[in-house]
């Protein structure tokens, strides 16, 4: 009976359920016995009938339906992302910050941000030109939004963490994972699997090692 990891059940709310990150990170919160609330725009872009899913339809702006999932919960988790390279997600950001204030008015503290490497001060770690291609010229608008919701989420009450993963791919889930929040100098052009991604903002939600900080994260 030796080396048994307890785990405490939690209700635990994603935003941005029905993305490629958030349909793994829904799956492995529900494999280790959590109890989730997806809230979505579109109740059939959540495949699973899964008994401690619930599935909540509703928008951003919508702050008494936001209310209704994220009082009582134990923690939320964000990994909500823009689909436009060109425009600004003034719904997204809105929508975080709909969500910060209403969770800091619930007592709901725990809250964990997916971002991306190249947002806040990260963008000093990447090396050039890969800083001028990606942060500068092609994530210029992505970032710039995380940037606007990290900010937020950081003149918070909130105990938050947020994730900076670098490129984003269809990898398998492996042990191979590289984190922290110190100043460091990444070596050409980083990259995780969401299913990595998933597994790690999962693994937040109970371990305050990274509590009120940001971490990069990759392979």
């Amino acid at each position: 009976m030796k080396n048994l990891k307890i785990i405490k059940i939690m209700k635990i709310v994603v935003f941005g359920a029905s993305g490629k990150t958030g349909s793994l990170l829904v799956h492995e919160a529900l494999t280790s016995g959590h109890n989730v609330i997806a809230y979505v725009r579109k109740p059939e872009s959540i495949k699973s009938d899964h008994p401690n899913l619930k599935v909540v339809t509703g928008y951003l702006n919508e702050k008494d339906k936001l209310r209704s999932v994220i009082s009582g919960s134990d923690a939320c988790i964000s990994t909500l992302g823009g689909g436009s390279l060109t425009k600004h997600s003034r719904e997204i950001i809105e929508g975080i910050d709909n969500i910060v204030t209403i969770m800091e008015e619930e007592k709901v503290r725990r809250f964990i941000y997916l971002s991306s490497f190249g947002a806040g001060d990260s963008r000093k770690y990447m090396p050039q030109p890969i800083r001028f291609l990606i942060a500068d010229i092609m994530l210029l608008v992505p970032l710039a939004d995380h940037n606007a919701n990290e900010s937020r989420i950081m003149k918070s009450q909130l105990n938050w963490t947020i994730v900076r993963p670098g490129g984003l791919t269809n990898g398998a889930k492996t042990d191979n994972l590289k984190h922290g929040c110190e100043m460091t100098k990444m070596k050409g052009s980083i990259s995780i699997s969401r299913s990595n991604v998933a597994a790690f903002l999962l693994d937040q939600v109970s371990n305050t090692d990274y509590a009120n900080r940001s971490v990069w994260l990759h392979e």
